[in-house]
């Protein structure tokens, strides 16, 4: 008998319909040589301190910092769990091979990976690895099952991740809850909660602190069209007025006119945490609330794997576009105008090079059934995203005008659209991807002059704004680094804090224990967030950037280039460190 593990009950009827296993049993599906169960979760987590010893289950001081010689897993304890395990491993004890069917990501493989080491697995293990849950999809897994020694490394890093996590956790929490806390208050402190609690913080003090300032600007209007000064912002009105007095004296003259015709390149198929932006910014829908949402779509066979971070597809994708594409009926009035161009093999869209475990989302071409309001702007988003990528650039005319008013020179600029291109996808939606309005400018021939109308603009400096979910999620992409190039932020993604797949869970955490709040769609840090981030003076704690190399390090492990225990070692030395510096003040 083969049995294969998958992720969800709901998942593993999808499988046992294709392998025949039709036969219905307490916890597993039977039949055609096969048994199909699932877990569904963590069914398995790292052992709690107690279980190492138990004094440690009282929070005390000198034990810490609190690191097993070895650490174990143990089951869930809940009951549910406990009767589904003892399926699980029952199964495995008669099986001649096991398949792990598992969610094809790093934590789906730590899932099944730990309930196959608590079942004493000895027999051969496969793994299934497929990027969405259609029937075609599933069938090319099965008939490509690879060993599971090819993913013994996603598991490496993996594990080393939770391990990472717990020592952090465990200690850091304990040590500043027992430090500082008041009247029961528990300080909780993570290797991804803590820097992006920092950032939010960070930012928070900044716009506290930002006092506005009056600013003045010359200006002037010839022919109806307004020119800005191209000197600094004035301090001081006496200095504009005088500025204004000496350009009332002079004509405007027109120094250069410039059109030049560019391309807006199409914008990039989504990643989770681009998905993630869009849904707060078109439909303020947290990251937590896409994430749910394109999960459902994926398990309803409707889009391709979500917990991705590329924005590539794999080659072996480029003959399939054409079909997806004439699937998706609802959107044939923009699919129709591509129909009959071939799909050019661009590397802006294809690229095995990119892609480590999954592709770009995309959808299938499954026609949506019943699906909530949510998810069809979840799934509108992904189809339009995927259709705008192989449209044609959006065409534009970019003017730029320099003029002088004696030794004072001035500019003006415009924008006029010639052909929208993939914009078209985006007209139905309330704002367009880094769209600026059309500012269309009259004709100016070089060196005609004339009279003009000065005038001063007052204005007044803007604070830095607070972050958003879809900004601090950008934030957390690039370790805090404001990066508006996508070519850059692909690049910045293997620094980033935390994975696509985790970020959501993170700031919900952060709500959770009300470290942050919401006003409208800002997040404030409260006064206990801000507390914790000031309590903690052991600043590589709160570092994006360390975090982001730490991250770098786990990634490094996936691909073979860094050991798992150099890692659990580095971590293990710097809760060490943490630990001497809160309780006895050493640095």
């Amino acid at each position: 008998m083969i049995v294969c593990i998958a992720e969800k009950p709901s998942v593993a009827r999808d499988l046992a319909e294709i392998l025949g296993a039709k036969v219905r049993k307490d916890g597993y599906l039977e039949g055609n040589g096969y048994a199909v169960t699932w877990v569904f979760g963590h069914l398995c987590s790292l052992k709690d301190p107690e279980d190492y010893n138990a004094n440690w289950k009282y929070w005390k001081l000198e034990d810490l910092p609190i690191i097993p010689e070895n650490f174990g897993i143990k089951l869930r304890k809940d009951q549910g769990a406990k009767k589904q395990f003892e399926v699980i491993e029952r199964l495995v004890s008669q099986a001649e091979e096991v398949i792990n069917c598992g969610d094809a990501g790093q934590e789906g493989e730590l899932i099944q990976r730990w309930v196959l080491l608590k079942a004493k697995c000895k027999v051969p293990v496969k793994r299934l690895w497929i990027s969405s849950l259609t029937e075609e999809a599933i069938k090319e897994g099965f008939e490509k099952l690879k060993p599971a020694s090819d993913f013994d490394r996603l598991f490496a890093a993996g594990n080393a991740r939770a391990v990472g996590d717990w020592v952090l956790g465990i200690n850091g929490t304990r040590l500043f809850t027992r430090k500082y806390g008041r009247d029961k208050q528990t300080l909780s402190v993570g290797r991804v909660q803590t820097p992006t609690l920092a950032l939010i913080v960070q930012r928070q003090k900044e716009i506290d602190a930002f006092k506005s300032e009056t600013f003045f600007e010359l200006k002037t209007l010839y022919r109806e069209t307004e020119f800005s000064c191209q000197i600094d912002r004035l301090k001081n009105f006496q200095k504009a007025q005088k500025g204004i007095d000496y350009l009332e004296q002079h004509d405007f003259e027109i120094t250069s006119f410039e059109q030049k015709d560019a391309k807006e390149g199409n914008p990039r198929l989504y990643d989770l945490t681009a998905l993630q932006v869009d849904g707060n910014k078109y439909y303020a829908f947290s990251a937590e609330a896409t994430l749910n949402g394109i999960q459902s779509l994926y398990e309803k066979k409707l889009v391709s794997y979500p917990r991705v971070d590329t924005t590539y597809l794999s080659e072996d994708l480029h003959p399939k576009i054409p079909g997806i594409l004439k699937r998706l009926k609802a959107y044939n009035r923009f699919t129709d105008a591509i129909s009959d161009k071939p799909i050019k093999k661009s590397k802006q869209i294809f690229d095995d090079k990119k892609i480590t475990d999954h592709h770009a989302i995309i959808p299938t071409g499954i026609e949506p059934g019943a699906i909530s309001q949510d998810e069809q702007r979840i799934y509108d988003l992904i189809v339009r995203r995927f259709i705008a990528v192989f449209y044609p650039p959006c065409e534009v005319s970019n003017t730029t005008v320099l003029g002088k008013v004696a030794a004072l020179e001035f500019k003006a600029t415009g924008k006029q659209v010639l052909d929208k291109g993939w914009r078209i996808l985006y007209e139905e939606l309330k704002t367009q991807p880094n769209q600026t309005e059309d500012k269309i400018l009259p004709h100016f021939s070089q060196n005609e002059r004339g009279p003009h109308k000065p005038f001063i603009h007052e204005g007044k400096t803007s604070p830095p704004k607070f972050y958003t979910e879809a900004t601090l999620l950008r934030a957390m992409e690039t370790a805090g680094k404001l990066v508006e190039n996508e070519q850059m932020r692909e690049i910045m993604k293997e620094n980033g804090i935390g994975r696509p797949s985790t970020r959501a869970s993170i700031i919900e955490t952060l709500f959770k224990r009300q470290y942050i709040e919401k006003k409208k769609k800002n997040l404030l840090a409260t006064p206990m967030g801000i507390e914790l981030i000031d309590k903690i003076s052991f600043e590589l704690l709160k570092s994006p950037e360390l975090t982001g190399q730490w991250e770098y390090k786990l990634r490094m492990i996936e691909r073979g280039n860094y050991e798992a225990q150099t890692f659990k070692n580095e971590l293990i030395q710097m809760v060490r460190q943490l630990t001497d510096q809160v309780i006895f003040g050493s640095h």
